[in-house]
């Protein structure tokens, strides 16, 4: 898959900005066919960042959301300021 179609956009609630200062984790909201494999791949491509794990939920709308964990190297808040979500 295309990186640029796995990730859809950042998700920003007050449980993501939570992960994102406490977990170093980033919330995506991700195509419903990419798989978790494909979600690290486009985290690496598009941002530069290593992703340590990869999680994924499928909400009650049908959305699904990617929890990516970065590796001790990488800083979620920095990467999230560069988005534009902090």
């Amino acid at each position: 898959m295309n990186p640029q179609d796995v990730i859809l956009y950042p998700l920003m609630t007050e449980r993501s900005v939570y992960m994102i200062e406490n977990e170093n984790k980033l919330v995506f909201i991700v195509k419903r066919e990419a798989t978790k494999l494909d979600i690290s791949r486009a985290v690496k491509t598009l941002y530069g960042v290593e992703a340590e794990s990869v999680n994924t939920l499928i909400s009650r709308k049908s959305v699904k959301k990617a929890f990516v964990k970065l590796k001790e190297a990488h800083d979620a808040s920095d990467l999230a300021i560069k988005l534009g979500i902090l």
